[in-house]
């Protein structure tokens, strides 16, 4: 499916392009699309429209990692993952950014997109270029890229989930940790994930401002998650490099991740409009507070008290002593293997 996903996406985004490119007439010039500011934010001086606008970059940026949930299941990981979050990366920001200065040449009048009844700019673009049936065509294809996006972020939350529970982290571990004998996953993990990204989207449907602060915090815990690792790396300096490193470049790299990821946390707090009210105000500053005192609270009264980190787990095979046993029996014992229980070591 994801690679299905890779080819779809890539054909929707040249396509795309060319399509807009060739249908647009007038576009903006290349004066306004690299040197125009529109500021609408009441943030002075007018770059912090432009940092505001890195909270996109970021939530496109987040699910590089996709590669790593999987490492188990490729042969060569350590090699062949890096290398493939490394080409996600570089094909995710050139790409992009391409995408986004067609856009600027085809968008026309920034303030007549916005004003449109359609709640969807890119959309409005697409039907502003390519009429009713190009407009409708692409519109779904980007909800279709939508959808395979919250595939793989529900795969790697799932996954998350079940590491969690299978080290006794969360409560009612045995429960989630259940794996279903007809599908060989832990359908109790996956659908207690789902139904709480439902619950917490639902509350849009109430409040825009306290949607808005969810996706920040998201964004804030994402890059976070990707950092610790980073940072203990740096300061405990007991990492042991494989065959995959960016020898004594890498340390810059170290660095500048963590640095960047402190300077976008503290622009994804901010209040995005000025002067603040309620309902311009940004909740993740809130929320961030919250997080923090329950996941410590949580630590402290209880999950320290069970949990040692990752348990590992071995499967004991038993040796029927038959030395006339045929050819291939052994195998064929190995391979049902999870017939009998897993024992901890």
């Amino acid at each position: 499916m994801t690679k299905t996903y890779v080819i779809f996406h890539v054909l929707v985004l040249v396509s795309c392009s060319i399509a807009l490119l060739a249908k647009t007439h007038p576009k903006n010039d290349a004066k306004y699309v690299f040197t125009n500011t529109d500021s609408t934010s009441g943030w002075s001086p007018v770059g912090f429209s432009f940092l505001f606008g890195f909270l996109s970059v970021s939530w496109t940026m987040t699910d590089y990692d996709a590669t790593a949930h999987i490492t188990e299941e490729i042969s060569e990981p350590e090699i062949k993952a890096p290398w493939a979050i490394s080409w996600a990366m570089g094909f995710t920001y050139g790409a992009g950014w391409l995408f986004n200065v067609v856009l600027c040449f085809c968008m026309g009048n920034p303030a007549t997109i916005l004003a449109s009844p359609i709640a969807q700019p890119v959309a409005q673009i697409f039907y502003n270029s390519l009429g009713k049936s190009g407009g409708i065509f692409y519109t779904v294809c980007a909800f279709i890229i939508l959808q395979f996006v919250c595939f793989t972020a529900t795969q790697a939350l799932a996954r998350t989930f079940f590491a969690f529970s299978r080290d006794r982290l969360i409560p009612g571990s045995k429960i989630w940790t259940i794996i279903d004998r007809r599908t060989g996953t832990p359908l109790y993990a996956v659908w207690i994930t789902v139904f709480w990204c439902i619950v917490i989207n639902l509350i849009g449907l109430g409040s825009y401002a306290a949607i808005s602060g969810v996706f920040n915090i998201c964004a804030i815990a994402l890059d976070w998650s990707y950092c610790i690792p980073i940072w203990c790396k740096i300061l405990f300096n007991k990492f042991e490099p494989g065959p995959w490193t960016m020898g004594k470049f890498g340390i810059f790299v170290n660095v500048w991740a963590c640095l960047w990821t402190l300077f976008v946390s503290i622009i994804f707090i901010l209040p995005t409009v000025r002067p603040v009210t309620a309902q311009t105000m940004n909740y993740a500053c809130a929320f961030l507070g919250a997080i923090t005192i329950a996941a410590l609270g949580y630590w402290y009264i209880g999950g320290r008290k069970w949990y040692v980190g990752p348990l590992i787990e071995a499967e004991i095979i038993p040796d029927t002593g038959s030395q006339d046993q045929p050819a291939g029996e052994k195998e064929k014992e190995f391979e049902y293997g999870h017939e009998w229980p897993h024992h901890e070591i």
